[in-house]
This record gives structure tokens, sequence and C-alpha cells, in this order.
């Protein structure tokens, strides 16, 4: 399936666009890392951007937590590694929340 043909403009706006969902990201995950926002924030946003972060990034963000206390988090929540916020269902959202708060 080929990609749609997009004019200048709509280029031009699809990049603004995505650059402006990283800036967003990237502040949502800054928030975490300094402490203002918390796991249980993160999850219950309901906007697009907390939706769309991937809960391993949610993690790394933390105090404390690096690649390898993520993943074994992860696991340990039964969580696959390409989960987006937005896609966890309520079980894995307890589970995560109670062993982040542990």
């Amino acid at each position: 399936m080929a990609l749609p043909t997009l004019t200048p403009e709509q280029r031009a706006q699809a990049l603004e666009k995505a650059q402006q969902a990283r800036k967003e990201r990237s502040e949502l995950l800054a928030g975490v890392k300094s402490g203002t926002l918390s796991v249980g924030d993160i999850l219950a946003r309901t906007d697009d951007i907390a939706k769309k972060t991937k809960v391993v990034q949610v993690l790394k963000a933390l105090p404390g937590y690096g690649p390898a206390k993520a993943a074994a988090l992860m696991e340990q929540a039964g969580i696959d590694d390409s989960r987006r916020v937005g896609g966890l269902g309520e079980q894995q959202r307890r589970k995560l929340l109670e062993a982040v708060s542990s």
C-alpha cells in the first residue's frame, strides 16, 4: 500500500504536528523525572500525549529506574515492551501502580 502524496503545505503541517507532540511528550516525561508527576497521574490522564507514550519510557523517567529495572518491572506486571499507556488494561494498571509504589 503506497503512502498518500502530500502537498508541501500538508507535509509542513504534519511535521509541525509531530514536533509539537514530541515536545509535549518530552515535557510529560520531564515532569515524571522531576517528581511533579507520578505514574498514577500519567495513568489517570486521558489526553492523546499520555495515551501514546510508551510505558517503558514513563518507567525509565522515574528517578532510580534505568532500562534493566524498568524491563523487570514491565515483566513483573505482565506488560509487553511495546505497550503504550492508553493500551493498558485495568489489571495491568493496578499491577504497575503496586510495583512502583512498593
